[in-house]
């Protein structure tokens, strides 16, 4: 298969994911609703800095968007019987998965930019480097759409037990990220819990971004992303190849 060919494959994947999945129930719920209503639990009722916390809530925000859309893809398309017939079509897992992660990215860039201009324009919050957090923006929705990917790959045809998984690996994530607690403010031994998380990153280059206190160098954070992406990415395609195979 030719680049242009594939290029062009990995595009009407995305296509039609966004089309169809973009206005499922669970993508807003898990998308928009959740991360809204969690950081507003952890917000309302105390004289907390929004300076401070905006770029967590705007990670979290990010997060929560780009890796709402890659659980539902393929255990629903399983159940419609679809994904079968899809690879019958000249394309290969690879364009399939990273079709699936673009649509992911795509809705995650779109939202969390709403976010990120509301909380700018209208809270009078400062960006110090636009080009650490328009690269922060790419590569963390990129990540995330590949970790709502890779968790859908071994899914069955049941959507709601890998939102129950996707659930159960999300949650934990937020806490130990650096949202809630800045991790310049951590201790040992637990911020060393958060060097494992992927968020820890984008949180801490969105820190660097907006003029807040930040451990890591921006190209380090830039790294770590792309590395987790890919890492994502290159398992999704693994498990879902060995499951194809398999008739599954």
């Amino acid at each position: 298969m030719s680049y242009d060919i594939f290029a062009r494959a990995v595009w009407v994947t995305a296509q039609k994911d966004m089309r169809i999945y973009y206005r499922k129930a669970p993508v807003f719920i898990f998308g928009l609703i959740l991360p809204t209503f969690l950081f507003l639990a952890f917000f309302v009722g105390r004289e907390l800095d929004v300076e401070l916390y905006f770029p967590g809530f705007l990670a979290m925000s990010l997060f929560f968007t780009s890796s709402s859309v890659g659980p539902l893809i393929v255990p629903w398309e399983k159940q419609a019987g679809t994904f079968e017939r899809l690879l019958t079509y000249p394309v290969s897992i690879a364009t399939i998965v990273l079709g699936d992660v673009i649509a992911g990215a795509i809705f995650g860039i779109i939202i969390s930019s709403i976010v990120g201009t509301v909380g700018v324009l209208l809270l009078g919050l400062s960006v110090e480097s636009m080009a650490i957090l328009i690269l922060a923006f790419v590569l963390g929705n990129i990540c995330f759409a590949a970790l709502g990917v890779a968790l859908s790959a071994p899914a069955g045809r049941v959507p709601a037990n890998i939102m129950m998984l996707a659930a159960l690996v999300r949650f934990p994530l937020i806490f130990i990220s650096g949202i809630f607690v800045p991790i310049s403010e951590m201790t040992s031994p637990g911020v060393y819990i958060t060097y494992v998380s992927p968020l820890t990153y984008l949180v801490d280059a969105l820190n660097q971004a907006m003029g807040q206190a930040y451990v890591f160098a921006w190209y380090v954070d830039m790294l770590v992303l792309g590395g987790f992406a890919l890492a994502f990415i290159i398992s999704a395609r693994y498990v879902l190849t060995r499951k194809s195979l398999k008739g599954l």
